[in-house]
């Protein structure tokens, strides 16, 4: 199975504008497709950069893609064998020992229906989703009731701990 996709469809809001981190830099590209609308892909980097900062990760490379429910389905079955939409899809290029490298393809057709139940924006469903993604390449899973229970605490930590709350546990 091919663990890869490209970025070169929508526009690029790559943030390297923002000041160095103390330790070796973070990059993170965000590319939102084409016809995707109401994301702050200036927000998203930022608050990703902070994330990683949070989980002691540096010298990564993480590359998000903003995209919507038929650009993911098409991308569930084709990496996952699965039918139909999903939130996020994380395909991680590093393996241990060496620096963080992801691609991360988030679904803003779902944060938007997920945002709606729980009753909070769209960037904050979306944010949600690349800090999971993140925690699956650093170990955390939710396969089983208690794994499941805490990769969403820590999600919410993580969150907390920069500034943006609670997004899962609030609808808990």
């Amino acid at each position: 199975m091919n663990n890869s996709f490209s970025f070169q469809e929508g526009n690029s809001e790559s943030q390297d504008s923002e000041p160095p981190e103390p330790s070796p830099a973070n990059r993170v590209d965000l590319t939102v497709d084409d016809g995707v609308i109401d994301v702050d892909a200036s927000w998203l980097s930022h608050c990703t950069k902070k994330a990683l900062v949070e989980l002691a990760i540096s010298g990564a490379s993480v590359a998000i893609r903003v995209i919507n429910d038929a650009v993911m389905a098409e991308m569930h079955v084709a990496h996952s064998n699965v039918e139909g939409t999903t939130d996020v899809l994380t395909f991680q290029h590093s393996t241990e020992g060496e620096p963080l490298s992801v691609d991360i393809a988030i679904c803003a057709d779902e944060a938007l229906r997920q945002a709606t139940v729980r009753g909070h924006s769209v960037n904050h469903e979306l944010l949600l989703y690349i800090v999971h993604g993140i925690l699956h390449c650093i170990g955390f899973d939710d396969h089983s009731k208690e794994e499941h229970k805490k990769m969403h605490k820590e999600e919410d930590r993580v969150l907390q701990a920069i500034g943006v709350g609670p997004v899962w546990g609030q609808s808990c």
